[in-house]
């Protein structure tokens, strides 16, 4: 017994040490921070997969066609199906915006199970600039985030045998940082509509951008942030281009991570995009949350199996269960001096464990706060325990099966990471 009760000490004192060191993690990152030399404008291509459209749609889009950026902009629309109500939408910011270089592509070539990557493969072949950015539908982004996501591309150099992209409005010696192969950001959940989506923002708006941050202090960066993605058409070619992702469910994964293995480096800008969300209720969160997890286990199995080590709530409250347990079962068992001892040892632990659950609140809304800049997106205190129990019982789902569903396909996981579409019966 006292061997169980030291072993579930010690996972929570882990557990909370690991929690510490991603808010450390996180502390450090200069988020939000924008750069002070707009200079640096290379064109760039722009592509954009849709499918379907809601009452944030139109926003979202429209936030890429008014960017405050002196460059050559080449944006491509991508859809399916001509008749997808999201086509309407791109009409309307044709009109709007006449003289940008905007497209709508019908990308009806069904080229593997992925079908955002199938049609990201295809815009790939229309793009004019040697920069291609790749984002996703529900994507808002600020005035000056073509400016800075651009920059860690920028830097001052010597080297004789690398040659100037298009640049306009910059000295002929900024050119191309050859090392950097792709540079992606965070993004937020910016329109946490439901209580479950408030959940769901808790892991997006503080856990997941703090453990990138947490990995990052370990070892480089060797994957890709899905919401917006930069790289070089050249580096684009050597990976295979999207066409080599059409079967893989976490592609801005393997993106990034076969671009880190090519031997260039990974930078994340520190302007954060904010994803906006049609409302959700417990049920598509839970298909969400455990899409992602599966994809994340696929993608990194044995990291994703030792992450359960992270969850400071789940381990503390299994400290805290099992202490006030044991403190029950001795005090009806001991007399005398016997039970001076165990009524002073077990309130020890208890208060410990309540002390951890109370910090891991803490570290949830500091991190949200920081990440959002609006108190109005910090979700409620008493949803960080229900969240991290709930993640507990995702990472286990996520061992449990292979199949996930996704724009409304139920789609089976190899054990490669690729996917193959379940029929019917």
């Amino acid at each position: 017994m006292n061997c169980l009760n030291f072993i579930f000490a010690a996972l929570a004192v882990l557990s909370f040490a690991l929690a510490l060191w991603q808010w450390l993690a996180a502390k450090r990152f200069p988020l939000h921070k924008r750069i002070a030399d707009f200079g640096f404008v290379p064109a760039i291509s722009i592509l954009k997969p849709l499918k379907g459209c809601d009452d944030t749609t139109f926003e979202s889009l429209e936030s890429w066609l008014k960017q405050k950026y002196s460059g050559q902009i080449q944006i491509l629309f991508g859809v399916a199906d001509a008749n997808d109500p999201v086509c309407k939408i791109i009409e309307m910011l044709l009109q709007k915006y006449p003289e940008a270089d905007v497209k709508l592509i019908v990308c009806a070539e069904n080229l593997g199970a992925n079908a955002k990557v199938a049609t990201l493969a295809q815009l790939e072949k229309l793009a004019k600039h040697e920069l291609i950015l790749a984002s996703d539908a529900d994507v808002r982004v600020p005035e000056d985030f073509l400016a800075n996501v651009v920059a860690p591309f920028s830097q001052e150099l010597v080297a004789a045998d690398v040659s100037p992209l298009n640049l306009i409005g910059a000295d002929s010696h900024r050119l191309l940082q050859k090392e950097v192969g792709l540079v992606n950001c965070f993004y937020r959940l910016a329109n946490p509509a439901t209580s479950a989506m408030q959940w769901e923002a808790i892991a997006v708006n503080a856990d997941f951008w703090s453990q990138v941050l947490q990995s990052q202090m370990l070892k480089p960066m060797d994957f890709a942030l899905g919401a917006v993605m930069l790289t070089r058409r050249k580096i684009l070619g050597e990976i295979g281009g999207f066409k080599s992702l059409v079967n893989c469910l976490a592609d801005d994964y393997q993106l990034g991570n076969r671009i880190a293995k090519k031997g260039y480096r990974i930078e994340i800008c520190p302007v954060v995009v904010e994803c906006w969300d049609s409302p959700m209720n417990w049920r598509d969160v839970w298909r969400h949350q455990l899409r992602w997890a599966r994809t994340i286990r696929s993608c990194q199995p044995l990291p994703y199996f030792f992450s359960i080590l992270s969850n400071a709530t789940f381990w503390s409250l299994v400290w805290l269960v099992w202490s006030l347990s044991r403190l029950t079962v001795k005090t009806r068992a001991l007399d005398g001096g016997a039970g001076w001892v165990i009524s002073t040892a077990l309130p020890c632990g208890v208060t410990v464990a309540i002390f951890f659950c109370l910090a891991r609140i803490f570290i949830a809304y500091d991190l949200q706060k920081r990440f959002t800049a609006n108190w109005k997106l910090v979700s409620p205190f008493w949803l960080v325990p229900v969240k991290d129990l709930f993640q507990a019982a995702i990472w286990f789902f996520a061992f449990a099966g292979n199949t996930v569903e996704w724009r409304g396909k139920k789609l089976k996981l190899r054990r490669d990471g690729t996917l193959v579409e379940q029929q019917s019966k």
